[in-house]
């Protein structure tokens, strides 16, 4: 999984609660001025309230740092939201007070103060409450949900299991543990959770199911290849985390491209090898971005789209779109959308033509394949239009714009340990192997090694290049 504090999301955070601070004593300023009876509804000209906002803006600013109001709303339970939020507005009114007194600034209103920090304490409660809550539905209701495997069976693990289910609505699954010994196979850890296998056959056990983080809840002394699960997992993609007594050192094992960090686990400080893009901000403003454009994409293209169905209808009997289980992210399945380039038998075909395979590695390709829809399917797949229905994979969240492609079960099977990192970030309709010159020359090797080029320097901005360079591919039909 990402991570959950990145320097985007921290500045959005920023923004939203200094936003509603400031919203807070301007507010307080017109109760104070025009809705209170009497008396007390004057304001003198002095002091400029617009200084006063601003030095609130900025000890509010350096206050919510201090006090570490940006937790991990997964994580950190409600409560110490709102005690940080008073924290928070206690400091910061100290800032301001000493500004004040630097400054000798004077006369400014008690109450409308008072006013401000109700305000201020109530809606910033509120904000972080109606955040909290929301995340929380979402991961109740099942999505946004991760798989976590356990290796170990002793106290730690049941420290672990312990805290995921005293917090369910973190989102946090456990899918059983592993253990170096076999007598304890099948048996209860925890809360119903068993031994479901051996250390041993971890790396089966990690490529047949969906796995999104490693935790182990064991003594690496005890793991006499230790070091081998620990690359196996990050050679995947999956998270490792490992719940101390912080012995790394003793298997001399060095991260390859993943890196290293100490966070906090539902209260369990652990560290954590993470071989995946880590920041959270960026890769939300990826999510909504895909979202957007692929509903304004389909509404844009819907025309197109339905001449392209009639023309493979007139052209070919069956249906117009062709439906094919793939791999997501971390392996999960999914039906991949496309117009159908082939004729409604091509699945039974292959087999004949299994010999005639002119790529290399678990792919099939040939370049003047017979099962191709006469006139109109050769144009697009070299246009790559057949591909435009994953729109609706995406607004179905199964896709991004941009990612490496989907694979289908059958080729994963015969991967390489390495070529199943490619499945550690959601797959998407074009990648860099789509914008690559001559891309059909492309070894099979190439192409895993360009995805994970993809995933190991992904940006926002490389994504919009991609996309630019996609569009482009498509408009001078050199896809193919």
């Amino acid at each position: 999984m990402l991570k959950e504090h990145s320097s985007l999301t921290l500045d959005m955070q920023k923004g939203i609660d200094i936003g509603i601070t400031a919203f807070s004593f301007i507010a307080a300023y017109f109760i104070k001025r025009n809705l209170l009876p009497g008396k007390f509804s004057t304001l003198s000209i002095e002091p400029n309230y617009y200084i006063i906002l601003l030095l609130i803006i900025i000890a509010w600013y350096i206050s919510f740092k201090w006090m570490g109001m940006y937790m991990s709303y997964r994580q950190a339970p409600f409560w110490d939201f709102f005690k940080v939020i008073l924290k928070s507005c206690f400091m910061g009114m100290i800032f301001v007070s000493i500004a004040m007194y630097i400054f000798h600034i004077q006369g400014i209103s008690r109450l409308l103060i008072g006013i401000f920090l109700i305000l201020d304490v109530c809606l910033l409660t509120l904000s972080k409450f109606i955040i909290f809550k929301s995340l929380e539905r979402i991961r109740t209701d099942g999505f946004n949900t991760r798989n976590v495997l356990i290796v170990g069976s002793g106290n730690r693990a049941c420290q672990v299991i312990d805290a995921v289910e005293e917090r369910k609505a973190t989102g946090y699954r456990v899918l059983g543990c592993f253990d170096i010994n076999k007598s304890k196979l099948g048996e209860i850890v925890t809360n119903e959770h068993k031994v479901i296998g051996l250390v041993k056959d971890l790396e089966g056990y990690l490529r047949d199911n969906i796995v999104d983080e490693l935790i182990f809840a064991i003594s690496l002394k005890k793991l006499k290849k230790g070091d081998r699960y620990i690359a196996f997992a990050e050679s995947m993609g999956i998270k490792v985390r490992i719940v101390p007594d912080w012995e790394l050192h003793y298997l001399m094992y060095r991260p390859d491209v993943a890196t290293i960090q100490f966070e906090e686990f539902l209260g369990i400080y652990n560290m954590a090898l993470q071989s995946t893009p880590q920041n959270e901000g960026k890769m939300l403003i990826k999510h909504a971005f895909d979202f957007a454009a692929a509903i304004l994409l389909t509404l844009l293209l819907l025309p197109l789209l339905s001449v392209i169905a009639l023309a493979i209808k007139f052209f070919s009997r069956g249906p117009a779109l062709y439906k094919q289980e793939r791999l997501g992210m971390n392996g999960r399945r999914f039906m991949v959308y496309k117009f159908r380039t082939m004729v409604e038998n091509a699945d039974e075909m292959l087999k004949e033509l299994a010999e005639m395979n002119e790529a290399d590695g678990p792919v099939f390709k040939i370049k003047d394949d017979p099962r191709i829809i006469p006139h109109i399917g050769a144009f697009l797949r070299k246009s790559s239009l057949d591909e435009l229905p994953q729109l609706l994979n995406v607004l179905k969240t199964e896709m991004s714009l941009v990612g490496p492609r989907p694979p289908i079960p059958k080729e994963v099977d015969d991967y390489s340990v390495w070529h199943r990192r490619r499945l550690s970030m959601k797959p998407g309709m074009t990648c860099l192997w789509q914008i690559a010159p001559r891309r059909n020359d492309l070894s099979f090797e190439d192409w895993m090694k360009l995805d994970l080029k993809y995933i190991d320097n992904w940006s926002l901005f490389n994504d919009f290049k991609i996309l630019v360079l996609t569009a482009k591919a498509v408009l001078t039909g050199s896809g193919r």
